[in-house]
């Protein structure tokens, strides 16, 4: 019976890139799809620049930078066309090296993902495969599958089994793990189109019409896709919903049939819950499987690549027994409250794109006294729970994201340190060899910021002299003194890919 150090059940994104992460730090991996190929129409339609770093660490950022288009922002209006709120987004590239915000089309993602898998000799996919049965023993978890094209059942272990199979996730179900409502539930009609030309006239914001008879939302893909999100009224019907007629009547105030063709109208229903526990022993959840939050901030796919990222490393090391006690704990202790952050926060802006009135929507949205009409993304951490993991005392800065500076040379620092911890230091670090190398792989990579002018910016805005940063580009802690960088050298943190 053939064994793998990690099962991966689901193979959209989130599962794609769990994937790839584990492979590149040499696990054996396989992953069980239950569709034979694809999904081939949109779903997400939107990323971030910490997603393109976990893209970048694939391999996949520049390939997918060509089939992307950078977001200018969303913009919140009344019945009226009144602004009510402004979210601009960046233009320029941000502290982590790429652009804040991205428009794309889900199957290009998709296909470069896989392609990135295939390159990996230590993956093995199984598609047309549905997870029937997982028995967990002491050291492995047993799994049954049925293989849809010819019926026959198949049997593998491996030590971790992670669910990344949505919503209905058959791998929660056996973990027998219920979902925390969070109270957000609304049907809403996606209308995803073709146009036949050029429209410059629908603009390139996202806009969130917040109409008190039927909240609406607009969103500019790449190349000639655009979006409309239409909320469903009581007593509506998806059938109805869904009818042609009805659609180009809601589509008639920016398109009529002689602009576009309708690529798919489908009715979802947006939700808002967290899974209360993302770990049992040897199983473990991400991505849908482990929340679900109402799309108006954009971040449903980019918090399952943040699982993704989170998890892999921690896998890793446990697997090639350098981790941590409790590392594998500190994923859901993490991740959980940094994903009630963001679904919280989003539902906050539903409130406002379905608020009666300008005055009460940014009141709802945020602080009532706050009569802004800006909005800024938020940026939460990720606590101390790993640090704590290591014996290391959490300081302000532990759990939050550090940057992607350009080294000397023009070189991004991800592409210098793959998926392997970093220890940046003012201080040279008579272990450390090059200053720009790792000594070995079961270390970090050592950068000395004195000899890397962007190094030295990050570390002065920190206030700090030295600070180890995780494999997933989260601080995990910082020093001042000579002191205490000795010992933070001397902690040895481990790399996942040695």
């Amino acid at each position: 019976m053939k064994h793998y150090d990690v099962a991966v059940i689901g193979f959209g994104p989130t599962g794609a890139v769990l994937a790839n992460l584990l492979a590149i730090c040499g696990l054996q991996v396989l992953v069980i799809e239950r569709e034979p190929g694809i999904y081939p129409l949109p779903r997400a339609v939107h990323f971030d620049d910490e997603t393109m770093r976990v893209f970048q660490t694939i391999g996949i950022a520049d390939a997918l930078r060509q089939k992307i288009r950078v977001n200018p922002g969303m913009r919140f209006v009344d019945g009226d066309g009144t602004l009510l709120l402004d979210w601009p987004r960046p233009q320029e590239t941000t502290q982590h090296g790429w652009n804040a915000s991205y428009r794309f089309h889900q199957p290009d993602l998709e296909v470069l993902l896989r392609q990135a898998v295939q390159s990996h000799p230590n993956i093995t996919v199984k598609t047309e495969m549905e997870l029937l049965h997982l028995g967990q023993k002491s050291d492995h978890v047993s799994l049954q599958c049925l293989a849809g094209d010819s019926g026959l059942t198949s049997r593998m272990t491996a030590s971790y089994v992670v669910g990344c199979d949505g919503a209905r996730s058959s791998v929660r179900q056996a973990m027998g793990v219920s979902m925390e409502n969070l109270g957000f539930r609304q049907s809403w009609l996606v209308v995803d189109v073709l146009l036949y030309r050029e429209m410059p006239e629908l603009g390139d914001h996202s806009v969130q019409f917040c109409d008190a008879e039927r909240p609406m939302t607009y969103c500019r893909s790449p190349k000639n896709r655009r979006r409309w999100e239409i909320t469903m009224q009581a007593g509506e019907s998806a059938g109805e919903m869904t009818d042609p007629d009805r659609v180009w009547q809601f589509l008639s105030r920016w398109i009529t049939p002689d602009d576009a063709q309708i690529e798919r109208s489908v009715v979802y229903t947006f939700e808002s819950a967290l899974a209360e526990t993302w770990r049992k022993d040897r199983l473990l959840l991400a991505g849908d499987a482990a929340h679900l939050t109402p799309p108006f901030m954009g971040q449903g796919m980019c918090s399952g690549i943040r699982d993704a990222a989170n998890l892999a490393w921690k896998l890793a090391l446990t697997l090639k027994g350098r981790g941590a006690s409790g590392l594998l704990d500190s994923y859901g202790q993490e991740r959980s409250p940094h994903m009630r952050a963001y679904i919280e926060t989003a539902i906050k802006l539903g409130y406002l794109i379905n608020s009666i009135d300008g005055a009460s929507g940014p009141a709802q949205a945020g602080d009532a006294a706050d009569k802004s009409p800006k909005m800024a993304s938020i940026a939460p951490g990720l606590g101390a729970a790993a640090a704590v993991c290591f014996g290391i005392a959490p300081g302000q800065h532990t759990g939050r994201l550090f940057g992607q500076p350009l080294l000397v040379g023009g070189r991004r620092m991800d592409d210098l340190c793959g998926y392997r911890p970093v220890l940046i230091s003012r201080t040279p670090l008579p272990a450390a060899g090059g200053a720009s190398e790792p000594v070995s792989a079961l270390g970090p990579v050592y950068l000395d910021a004195q000899s890397e002018p962007a190094l030295e910016a990050e570390l002065s805005a920190l206030q700090v002299n030295a600070v180890l940063v995780r494999p997933d580009r989260h601080i995990l802690a910082t020093a001042e003194t000579d002191a205490e960088i000795t010992a933070l050298a001397g902690l040895k943190f481990p790399s996942p890919l040695g």
